[in-house]
């Protein structure tokens, strides 16, 4: 057999042995991560939270810093002005919720009032829409007492009723962010430096800095866009006569967080205020009528046009993030599932992404084979010549 032959059969028996081991670990990983995730939620999840909040931090840090603002101060500033801006949105909405949740059984009677022109139409969608509402009513009655006697007045009140698990968590995620953003600067440059070559070093602090980047920029803008959709929907429930405008803004803005399913969830629940509080249903459908009208013109005008193509995902891959984390960590899951997601694919756009189509069809490598067929024309140019 031809040397050269030989070379060829042992580099292709070594890549698809070494591509074929890669493949079941990355396939063993992907089969029990999920449930790893889930099992390990009170901790995984914050620690998550934490990460995602501190990376959209890193651009306030740094510029902090770079007025010659010490490490650890700006590192407390940034989180301090994150943790004002979540105590206002949570008064904002937590205190006057509790209000409407208290109300919720002697609104019953007025919800089946302003329901019943419509469901006299479906005499059996008329019976199960009372059965539901007795259940609920049932149910919901001694629940929504207990609240109303133990509401809490303030977000500080909030907090101290919480399960202690809970405020646990919630101060782990604060130290998380604190000492990440202390860290940043010496964590990157250390991070930098580790590599071996100066490509090497710019390869990985290029996908830092994309992945900082795409990061912020996502969460501030959208930030942005769900605030100004809030207070937009605000005003005109303000103008309606709607009790606590700024409440159901409030949800709106935070719904929004999460495509596709959170506008869903925010209209129903525009639609369930509205016949709390109004006498006649067309008027009562009116907040949830106005929110599907400004959403409708923000999701296919603002958003496109604000964050432009570069922070463009695929659709189908937010659902299925969003399946994926809200299956292992619930509501707070579909908060973070489209920026982890936006994390991934910034990370795979700057390294490469695996080529499994090469491992099943071709020479059998999870990476480009370009290299192997530079080094094999390599080895042919010498034994010719």
């Amino acid at each position: 057999m031809n040397p050269l032959q030989q070379i060829e059969i042992d580099d292709f028996r070594r890549d698809r042995l070494l591509a074929a081991l890669a493949l079941i670990m990355g396939a063993a990983l992907c089969l029990g991560l999920p449930f790893a995730l889930q099992a390990g939620a009170e901790f995984f999840l914050p620690l998550t939270a934490a990460i995602v909040i501190a990376i959209a931090l890193v651009p306030l840090l740094e510029w902090l810093e770079r007025r010659g603002v010490p490490s650890g101060l700006a590192s407390f500033l940034s989180l301090t002005t994150f943790l004002m801006l979540v105590n206002a949105a949570l008064a904002i909405i937590v205190v006057p919720a509790t209000g409407w949740f208290a109300r919720l059984p002697e609104s019953i009677p007025r919800i089946q009032s302003n329901l019943a022109p419509l469901i006299d139409f479906y005499s059996t969608l008329q019976r199960f829409v009372d059965r539901s509402l007795t259940s609920v009513a049932s149910g919901t009655e001694a629940t929504a007492q207990a609240v109303a006697a133990t509401a809490p007045t303030s977000v500080f009140d909030y907090f101290i009723s919480a399960a202690p698990a809970a405020a646990i968590q919630l101060f782990f995620a604060v130290l998380v962010i604190f000492f990440f953003l202390a860290g940043w600067t010496r964590l990157r440059k250390g991070t930098i430096r580790r590599r071996g070559s100066f490509d090497g070093a710019m390869q990985t602090a290029r996908v830092i800095q994309n992945v900082v980047d795409a990061t912020a920029d996502y969460l501030a803008t959208i930030t942005m866009i769900n605030a100004i959709l809030g207070l937009a929907v605000a005003l005109m429930l303000w103008a309606l006569g709607m009790p606590s405008p700024f409440m159901w803004g409030g949800i709106v803005s935070l719904c929004n967080f999460v495509p596709y399913l959170g506008p869903i969830v925010a209209a129903v629940l525009l639609g369930l205020g509205g016949l709390m509080t109004f006498d006649a249903v067309g008027i009562a459908l009116l907040p949830a009528i106005i929110f599907i009208g400004v959403h409708t013109v923000e999701a296919n005008l603002i958003t496109p046009l604000v964050l432009g193509k570069r922070l463009t995902i695929n659709p189908l891959l937010i659902l299925v993030s969003l399946s994926f984390w809200g299956w292992v960590w619930g509501a707070p899951g579909a908060l973070l599932a489209v920026p982890l997601l936006l994390i991934l694919q910034t990370v795979l756009q700057s390294t490469g992404t695996p080529d499994l189509g090469g491992f099943l069809f071709e020479r059998g490598t999870l990476t480009a084979v370009d290299e192997m067929r530079d080094r094999l024309n390599r080895a042919k140019s010498e034994s010719d010549g």
